[in-house]
């Protein structure tokens, strides 16, 4: 049985009766799902998802969820990311720094079910950190950390124990798992927010 949603076809994905085959070489998501992880991701969630790129991922994302925020940075892969749009009303792409989430903080919607997160820089964990304020007391932060965009010379392991430390001054980390063999050097990381302390 083979991870799919219903929608139109976007990378060259295997389809059969409009449903569309969910590579999990080609979406740190997707791997997550394959290897059985518990995202707590359902249909109808409203979806930050930071790092769309030209829209492989998202567009799946987009097939079951709500209202899905597509945040990337670089001009030519949002330009994809919009053909993808054309054919999923509930995609809003979003030309923007997932570093710098008040540029984009009037546009996406507070209390959001789940952000996904897969950027490729420095300071992942910080990445989540900053967008924490979108989403839900009892959302999910489903986090993809490729230890080669932060420190080439250091061992995966290591780079993977800080971001976690540097996560839970805001979330509580639910699980976690390697993503091989499907993306070499990544950890996938679920998360919910931490409760403001008492006063």
């Amino acid at each position: 049985m083979a991870l799919a949603t219903r929608g139109e076809p976007v990378y060259g994905e295997p389809t059969a009766d409009g449903w569309r085959r969910w590579d999990p070489h080609r979406s740190k998501l997707g791997a997550m799902l394959e290897l059985g992880l518990d995202t707590g991701f359902e249909a109808g969630d409203g979806v930050l998802y930071l790092g769309a790129a030209s829209g492989t991922t998202v567009s799946h994302v987009a097939d079951v969820a709500g209202p899905t925020y597509a945040v990337e940075f670089a001009p030519r892969p949002v330009r994809d990311l919009l053909t993808v749009c054309e054919s999923r009303p509930n995609l809003f792409p979003l030309l923007a720094d997932a570093r710098q989430p008040a540029s984009y903080g009037h546009v996406v919607e507070a209390n959001l079910d789940v952000i996904v997160q897969d950027v490729a820089t420095t300071g992942q964990a910080t990445v989540a950190l900053e967008n924490a304020r979108f989403l839900a007391p009892d959302g999910r932060l489903l986090l993809s950390i490729k230890a080669r965009s932060e420190d080439v010379t250091r061992e995966p392991s290591a780079v993977f124990e800080e971001a976690l430390e540097t996560l839970e001054s805001s979330y509580e980390v639910l699980g976690t798992r390697k993503l091989d063999p499907f993306h070499e050097d990544h950890l996938a990381v679920v998360a919910t927010p931490r409760a403001p302390p008492a006063e």
